[in-house]
């Protein structure tokens, strides 16, 4: 009788936050989202930490940190306090925006159109520093990285099979052991349907 194959291991999920209207409505502020972000890119960080790293005054970060516990988007990083200083660390590795909350009523869909814009020019801001910067990484970096656009004729169904797909393979490198030279590499996805002369 021939031996079963290995199934292949499932790549590791990411601990994501779908977003209901409650919690999009108490994420949707650009201060917050960009708080957000660096808690989940650089580690766990005081509110003055964020202050300088984001040109914000402390008590800014602190009260939109505070907010943000409020909805469990945060929450203390004890092991790091020392001290009268407060660490704070995200709480989850991702956010997913439920479609949905589009259709919902007007102050969702004005939260949830914030939130997009917002993590949009999040990624513009991080495509313009990689290009500003490119000439100081090395060349094996500079073939490590990309810039590229495709055009596919899909259905809804096929685009969001594609998406799915990337996702995977993305999630796939997730936990891998640390190797020497590694960095932290951020990718970004977009797939946007666009009609024909648009």
């Amino acid at each position: 009788m021939p031996e079963k194959p290995a199934e292949t291991p499932k790549s590791p999920k990411p601990r994501e936050r779908m977003l209901d209207a409650r919690s999009l409505r108490g994420l949707a502020h650009p201060l917050r989202i960009r708080i957000l972000a660096s808690l989940r890119h650089d580690g766990p960080s005081t509110a003055s930490q964020l202050a300088e790293r984001l040109g914000e005054s402390s008590g800014s970060t602190s009260y939109h940190l505070r907010q943000l516990s409020a909805h469990g988007f945060v929450e203390d990083a004890p092991e790091r306090g020392k001290g009268r200083e407060r660490w704070w660390k995200a709480q989850d590795e991702g956010t997913m925006l439920d479609e949905s909350l589009l259709d919902d009523d007007p102050a969702t869909r004005g939260a949830a159109d914030l939130f997009r814009h917002e993590i949009a020019t999040i990624h513009t801001q991080e495509m313009s520093t990689w290009l500003g910067t490119a000439h100081d990484w090395s060349p094996e970096w500079r073939r490590g990285s990309d810039l590229s656009d495709f055009t596919l004729r899909l259905t809804a169904e096929q685009s969001a099979e594609v998406i799915q797909k990337l996702h995977d393979v993305l999630n796939s490198y997730r936990d891998l052991p640390p190797a020497e030279g590694a960095e932290t590499v951020r990718f970004h996805t977009h797939a946007l349907p666009r009609r024909s002369g648009n």
